[in-house]
């Protein structure tokens, strides 16, 4: 049996033509009812005659092209407006020439090619039916023809109308998508830039320093050791960071995103890759904390890679204080460091900070220290979700 539920998925895949089709029968099949004969657009005011077998095709050609409307703008519209002359010159005045303007909204609406020049030969293939009305016998006068022509007009306009309406929103749509796209690959490249920088840039420092413990085996093992863990730390990130990026992962909730809860075990890292750093906690996260605890966590990380980078055994401070509704974080070094052997920043770091700090609406400074060295200030509204 036929899942009833599935049916308007099934109409919606079948081809335009077969979805028009319904219609364009119905206009046919009306036609030939005797209570509808005569009861079709008219132009000229000649007094309808019985149908006869002339009249089948006539409704033929009015009615049934529509079901190629969409598909086939221009043969639809040409089909119509032959069975609609001679629907008029032979006064069947059948229901099925309300097509016409039907396919005039459709034309405007769908043909992309050639428009001007359907315009103008219709409105010259128009000029001959009025005059072939007229010496029929018609009563409309001038003044009914140039009425009903320009409500050919409006017809059509309001196809063209539906035209432009539908590539407006289709320009409107792919703007989104590009600045969608744009935006999820700034947010994949902060992203990685976070994370492997950090433990490349630890894994660097850590094995610069190594190269200066060959004579100290013990210093020289645990010097290894560290560079091995930072290695491991990093494909496991970046293994999180990959299954949070992949659209096909089943379960987003199990991929772990960094928090202030983990600022101590940065920082002992920081400390093994042979950087001091002082770190101190003022009053505990809001429960709603949300974002703000993951962009805190950024702001200790990218401050403490600089300082690795640029500042490489200066005295370091992490100060993270929170409160009700933020979270205050201040990373500055004393200036007494040099410049590591690591690879030289892109400054994409800072001003990835700034962007996430922004984008919760809070505040994000850095710069020089009066007295030597750098500091990073960021306050960061909490309870935003997450």
């Amino acid at each position: 049996m036929i899942d009833l539920r599935r049916v308007p998925d099934l109409w919606r895949r079948c081809d335009v033509t077969v979805r028009d089709f319904p219609f364009a029968l119905l206009m046919a099949v009306i036609s030939l009812l005797p209570a509808f004969h005569g009861k079709g657009t008219q132009v000229g005011d000649l007094p309808a005659r019985p149908f006869d077998a002339l009249a089948l095709v006539v409704i033929a050609l009015e009615g049934l092209p529509l079901a190629v409307r969409r598909r086939w703008p221009a043969l639809c519209l040409a089909l119509v407006s032959l069975g609609f002359a001679l629907d008029q010159i032979r006064t069947y005045h059948a229901f099925a020439g309300t097509a016409l303007p039907i396919a005039l909204i459709s034309a405007g609406a769908h043909l992309e090619r050639h428009r001007r020049v359907t315009v103008v030969l219709l409105s010259a293939a128009y000029v001959p039916l009025a005059v072939a009305l007229g010496r029929l016998g018609s009563t409309e006068g001038p003044e009914g023809f140039v009425v009903f022509y320009l409500l050919l007009v409006l017809a059509w306009g309001i196809g063209a109308w539906l035209r432009s309406t539908r590539a407006a929103e289709a320009e409107r749509r792919r703007r989104v998508a590009e600045a969608t796209r744009a935006a999820e690959r700034t947010r994949i490249a902060r992203e990685l830039h976070d994370v492997v920088t950090h433990h490349v840039t630890a894994m660097v420092v850590q094995a610069e320093a190594a190269r200066y413990l060959t004579a100290a085996p013990d210093r020289l093992d645990a010097a290894l050791s560290a560079v091995t863990d930072t290695g491991r730390r990093a494909i496991a990130d970046l293994r999180h960071l990959l299954d949070l990026l992949n659209p096909d992962h089943s379960d987003h909730s199990e991929v772990r995103m960094p928090s202030v809860g983990e600022l101590r075990t940065l920082v002992e890292q920081t400390r093994l890759a042979g950087q001091p750093v002082e770190f101190a906690e003022e009053g505990s996260p809001a429960e709603s904390a949300g974002s703000a605890e993951f962009v805190a966590y950024r702001v200790v990380q990218e401050s403490l890679t600089n300082a690795l980078k640029y500042a490489h055994g200066s005295q370091t401070e992490v100060r993270v204080r929170y409160g009700e509704k933020e979270i205050i974080v201040e990373v500055g070094t004393d200036g007494s460091g040099s410049p590591a052997g690591s690879p030289g920043g892109s400054g994409r770091g800072l001003a990835g900070l700034r962007e996430r700090v922004e984008t919760l609406g809070g505040e994000f400074n850095a710069g020089r220290r009066a007295g030597g060295g750098f500091i990073v200030r960021a306050r960061i509204p909490a309870g935003s979700p997450s």
